[in-house]
């Protein structure tokens, strides 16, 4: 008797875990549907700013130099320099250049 008794314990357990669940996806959906689209902003034109922006961009760019041994670019702020060259790492500026 205990057993059968755990048992519809157990289902009803189950059954009321899912249906909770079901009833916070089916809230969740009604939701998603009731809120308004977020108001779109009107297109703009391609010629507007579009030179300022790139010029703003390319001021904002980091300097690329090349390295001595490799040949790869890389930002100048990671440079290591040695005997009036630029080199991409510590063990590139230890070599010799090409």
């Amino acid at each position: 008797m205990s057993r059968l008794i755990f048992w519809l314990a157990l289902a009803f357990l189950v059954i009321s875990a899912v249906r909770s669940k079901l009833r916070e996806a089916q809230k969740r959906h009604q939701q998603q549907f009731r809120q308004p689209p977020p108001p779109q902003q009107p297109p703009q034109p391609p010629a507007a700013g579009g030179y300022r922006a790139r010029a703003a961009a390319a001021n904002d760019a980091e300097v690329m130099l090349q390295c001595a041994h490799c040949g790869i670019f890389y930002p100048a702020s990671e440079t290591v320099q040695a005997n009036g060259r630029d080199y991409c790492s510590a063990a590139h500026a230890a070599l010799p250049a090409r």
